[in-house]
């Protein structure tokens, strides 16, 4: 009941998120203790998959084990699921009605603002030398000029490999035994392998768009603001499965949602399928949300028992400088991408500036952001 009620108030990103579990399940009900949270969001900041949600597994994982952490996982996740997928079939309606999207117009440069401040504000925290800033400058570059989904998964582990060399400049922390179970890596593994070849024979859209978003969800750091850029360089850039206004309007409506940033792939799932009717884009935001959660799951399982141990490693503490470095390259690149077409318009020009103007100086929650420039679409429609 607890994790239910989180899922249907916490906006506001991993950060709020955080915050409102420590209230909830630390303070009022004494599930854990504010250290025991911390230290299980430290693991979650290090494996791959959306941070909040591995989060609230993680602690249902340490209170009742496997089950628990299933459950947990299922009703932190659903709420947003149902109306992202809602979403995506509203969008989809309008569009073969005929009737205008334009009192999106305003969401559109918002949702770029929300990208490039969420870069800014990760590029503040992880942004502390030369070779930070040459990893970040290089990823920019590279992801905006190759636009291909397998230059993501190629600059976030040569990021974390280039900066693990500087491991010696960390302190060395005694290290004891590490007691492997190897069962979660082989479940991980076994799954993308199965549904890339199922994929492959049968060529069914479902079945491939689980093994992108399985594929996506084991690869990326960082949580939502990189999955974004991973999303839309896939999904629209290179497959052209959703136009570029379709996924602005996914980005703003991640705000206005509760509950976890990585929604945004139940969105992307829906409207991939838009061409083979509602039950077609329930059943893509279905495997979208399995897609890009599973992953994630299946790494706090194998991690969870031996992070103590794991996090003494001073390679695996160095690697991170790199791989956060280069996730936050790849969000500026979405960024800069998203807002070349829009960049000689007067109108979306002033909103994105608007929209970040708003972020630095007021602490105007986003979704409120977001509602406020769907009225102003409506007015001036």
């Amino acid at each position: 009941m607890d994790i239910l009620l989180l899922a249907f108030t916490a906006f506001g990103g991993p950060q709020v998120h955080l915050m409102m579990m420590i209230e909830r399940l630390v303070h009022k009900r004494g599930y854990l203790s504010e250290e025991e949270l911390l230290e299980l969001q430290a693991l979650c900041q290090v494996l791959p998959g959306p941070s909040s949600t591995q989060t609230v597994t993680a602690i249902g994982l340490k209170i009742g084990g496997q089950p628990l952490a299933y459950l947990t996982l299922i009703i932190w996740s659903l709420p947003a699921m149902i109306l992202m997928s809602m979403a995506g079939i509203g969008i989809h309606y309008l569009e073969q009605n005929d009737i205008s999207l334009s009192f999106t117009r305003f969401v559109g440069p918002m949702a770029v603002g929300f990208l490039i401040f969420g870069a800014y504000k990760i590029a503040k925290k992880v942004i502390h030398n030369q070779q930070d800033w040459i990893l970040l400058v290089l990823s920019i570059i590279l992801a905006y000029l190759y636009p291909s989904p397998y230059m993501t998964p190629i600059l976030i582990v040569s990021g974390g490999v280039i900066a693990s060399i500087n491991f010696s400049k960390l302190e060395k922390m005694e290290k004891g035994p590490i007691k492997i179970s190897w069962r979660p890596l082989i479940f991980w593994i076994s799954v993308l392998i199965t549904a890339a070849i199922i994929g492959n024979i049968t060529r069914s859209l479902p079945v491939r768009l689980f093994e992108n978003f399985y594929r996506n969800g084991s690869l990326v750091f960082g949580g939502g603001q990189v999955l974004i850029p991973m999303l839309f360089n896939e999904f629209v850039e290179f497959k052209h499965y959703l136009t570029n206004q379709e996924f602005l309007s996914g980005m703003a409506l991640t705000q206005v949602v509760p509950g976890p940033v990585f929604s945004i792939a139940t969105f992307v799932g829906s409207l991939s399928m838009k061409g083979q009717g509602m039950a077609g884009q329930l059943l893509g935001g279905l495997v979208a949300t399995a897609g890009i959660f599973l992953p994630g799951t299946f790494f706090i399982f194998f991690a969870y028992p031996f992070w103590d141990q794991l996090k003494k490693y001073r390679g695996i503490r160095a690697s991170l400088a790199g791989i956060h470095a280069t996730s936050c390259g790849l969000t500026l690149a979405a960024a800069i991408t998203l807002f070349e077409p829009m960049s000689d318009q007067t109108l979306p020009l002033a909103t994105v500036v608007g929209t970040l103007l708003i972020l630095y100086f007021t602490k105007v929650p986003s979704y409120l952001i977001i509602i406020g420039g769907l009225i102003l679409g409506l007015i001036f429609h």
